[in-house]
């Protein structure tokens, strides 16, 4: 027990230690335009000094191509114009923005009428405390199939469901950011991003073996164990080592957001009362119900409108895909109109109205913190950096001329700090399938290995790098209840995740890979 306390003040000292460097740098907005400093200054010095590799790609009709990529300087008169004429286009072309204010139309309802609220106190009723911590995570890692609606959604109801029982917030908020981040690459089901992976993997497959596929389902075994193997990792991680790191909550601590009581810190609220939340539960179930049956109705046979018109696929590049954030929208508005009609909160449109109206005002920070963010994400695709070095990275672990389970692991190890400056799942895999994909066909492995490596390696970083997209609004969650929070607090609570996820998920790819069980069918 002594053992085991020292071990624990130990990471407690090093967690409080990352927590207040980290809470020193500034405002969020004030690093990224910082980090654009640094962009332009290496995208000076490496242009200058004419660093460029050879990318090889596939093109359409599926055969290798190979192009010059050189760092393109953000001083020279190209990218002096890039800079000065692209602000709009990147803020617009920013993929969270919209997204989040989309689904926020629906969130903001669903919170503000006390659904999201009565729906977390059901679920306390009902799931075992033991738990809890469980469900939160697992639930975050199943959000993955409505890409990245988790991040908005499942992390504040984290926070309220561990309100709810007296453990502290920013716990739960831990909890389901790793299961929506830190293993958003594998899911018990079908998602968009298997739909992406596949299809470059499969382009990288037939530069080799022309003719030969893999399915959707190719690494699906592998993904079920995985994601529920690391939530219940990432249970035992939040209690073990995040909780007793952040303490006692005290509500004092709350932003201003939290303590106008605008939804995120509402769990604990006795609400309309029993039969009225139950009324209002009961109509939010049957509202639930009809608008599945309208999206089932409309992806239901040859032809359906949310259908692919081309392929007639439902997932890959289908409508339904694409228009995934607004239905969850609309699944939110109407489930959280209905729960407020029925439970006498909501009396009239005028009041829902003026409940987005509230929830769109609460977001005004985020929404200038994406501008910036949006700035930085271009410039930097612009100059080239993050391809040269992924190529790079790439060409160095060939020319090591390893074996197979250590060029996995020298794979697995480049994904890892690769994520760090290039979050996004799909852009890397487009680098990096060409080259690792015919070389472990060649060395007589399934591509499925290499897909399924790639999962592991693309997730745990997300949850510790500011440079993922949806890192800050992680921050602006956590601050909402505890007011001094920061991008130091953020990065103290995930740091065990990351952790403890690499190594052990690392070791269960390669017990898999020796063992030569099947990725998937």
């Amino acid at each position: 027990m002594a053992e085991a306390a020292a071990k624990r003040g130990g990471m407690d000292r090093m967690l409080d230690v990352i927590e207040r460097v980290g809470n020193k740098v500034p405002h969020p907005a004030v690093i990224f335009l910082v980090m654009i400093g640094v962009v332009i200054v290496a995208s000076v010095i490496m242009s200058a000094l004419g660093s460029s590799v050879t990318l090889e790609t596939t093109d359409a009709d599926g055969n290798l191509t190979s192009r010059l990529v050189e760092v393109n300087s953000l001083l020279s008169t190209e990218g002096l114009r890039f800079m000065l004429t692209s602000w709009v286009d990147n803020f617009m072309g920013f993929s969270a923005t919209g997204m989040i204010l989309v689904a926020m139309i629906g969130v903001g309802v669903a919170e503000q009428t006390g659904l999201v609220a009565a729906l977390i106190r059901k679920i306390v009723a009902v799931t075992p405390a033991k738990l809890i911590t469980f469900v939160i995570v697992f639930l975050g890692g199943l959000s993955s199939i409505a890409a990245d609606a988790g991040y908005v959604v499942l992390i504040p109801l984290g926070a309220m469901a561990f309100m709810s029982l007296g453990r502290h917030p920013l716990a739960g908020i831990a909890a389901a950011f790793a299961g929506v981040s830190a293993v958003f690459g594998v899911n018990v089901l079908i998602t968009p991003l298997d739909g992406a992976l596949t299809e470059i993997t499969n382009d990288a497959i037939a530069l080799v073996q022309p003719g030969t596929t893999l399915d959707l389902t190719a690494t699906m075994w592998f993904s079920i164990v995985s994601l529920i193997a690391m939530s219940a990792l990432c249970a035992w991680i939040t209690e073990r080592f995040v909780e007793p790191h952040l303490g006692k909550y005290d509500p004092a601590q709350a932003g201003p957001v939290a303590a106008e009581g605008t939804g995120h810190a509402d769990a604990q609220d006795e609400g309309p009362g029993p039969e009225a939340e139950a009324r209002g539960l009961r109509w939010a179930g049957w509202a639930l119900l009809l608008t599945l049956a309208a999206i089932v109705a409309l992806s239901w046979g040859e032809g359906a409108v949310f259908r692919n018109p081309e392929t007639g696929s439902l997932i890959s590049d289908s409508p339904l895909m694409k228009g995934l954030i607004v239905l969850v929208a609309i699944l939110f508005l109407a489930v959280g109109a209905a729960y407020g009609a029925g439970a006498g909160t909501l009396k009239n449109t005028s009041q829902a109205i003026g409940m987005i109206d509230k929830t769109f005002r609460n977001m005004g920070p985020l929404v200038f913190l994406f501008l910036v963010i949006a700035q930085f994400l271009a410039f930097f695709g612009f100059t080239n950096i993050a391809t040269v070095l992924a190529v790079n990275m790439a060409d160095a672990l060939v020319a090591a001329n390893l074996g197979s389970v250590t060029l996995l692991l020298g794979f697995v190890a480049a994904i890892l700090l690769l994520d760090i400056l290039m979050p996004g799942a799909i852009p890397k895999w487009a680098i990096f399938a060409p080259t690792f994909i015919p070389l472990f066909i060649q060395l007589g492995s399934d591509p499925a290995t290499v897909l399924a490596a790639y999962r592991v390696a693309d997730s745990p970083m997300n949850v510790i790098t500011p440079l993922m997209g949806y890192f800050p609004l992680v921050v602006i969650f956590c601050q909402q209840y505890v007011k001094d929070a920061g991008v130091g607090t953020v990065i103290a609570i995930m740091l065990p995740y990351t952790m403890w996820l690499v190594p052990i998920w690392t070791a269960l790819l390669v017990g898999w890979y020796l063992l030569g069980l099947p990725w998937g069918f």
